[in-house]
């Protein structure tokens, strides 16, 4: 990984998301789809409200017969890490292993509204790591 590199540099911006309201099936066609392990949640003005993850639904698969009804809010976490696009990659990463997470979410503050505008996973990393090599 270049030392140096912000998440601006790294990322392309774009995201996959879902609302508060959705089914989990609905989530996890998506995720299939995308051949993507978490949407973030977003309100119905765009802000960040949550993560939704592949662990977060087999938890849901787990825990409840029905699971494929049940709404995101149920199972989706609300506590996410962030960063800006002008993040620096190496801080990413000690945020990463610091909380034994997988992702973080990009942000940019928008009129006092948190956006998000990426997600950074370790797979971005694994793929700096080889290009970079």
């Amino acid at each position: 990984m270049r030392k140096g590199r912000t998440v601006l540099e790294a990322k392309r911006y774009g995201i996959h998301s879902c609302q508060r309201t959705d089914s989990l099936l609905h989530v996890a066609r998506k995720m299939v789809a995308s051949d993507i392990s978490a949407l973030v949640v977003v309100n119905p003005m765009g802000e960040l409200a949550g993560i939704i993850t592949r662990t977060d639904l087999l938890r849901a698969c787990v825990a409840n017969e029905n699971w494929e009804a049940q709404p995101v809010e149920a199972y989706m976490s609300t506590d996410v890490v962030t960063v800006t696009p002008q993040t620096m990659l190496r801080d990413v990463a000690n945020l990463l292993l610091a909380n034994h997470i997988h992702r973080v979410v990009v942000v940019r503050e928008e009129e006092g509204r948190t956006i998000p505008v990426a997600v950074l996973s370790d797979g971005d990393f694994v793929y700096h790591m080889v290009k970079d090599a």
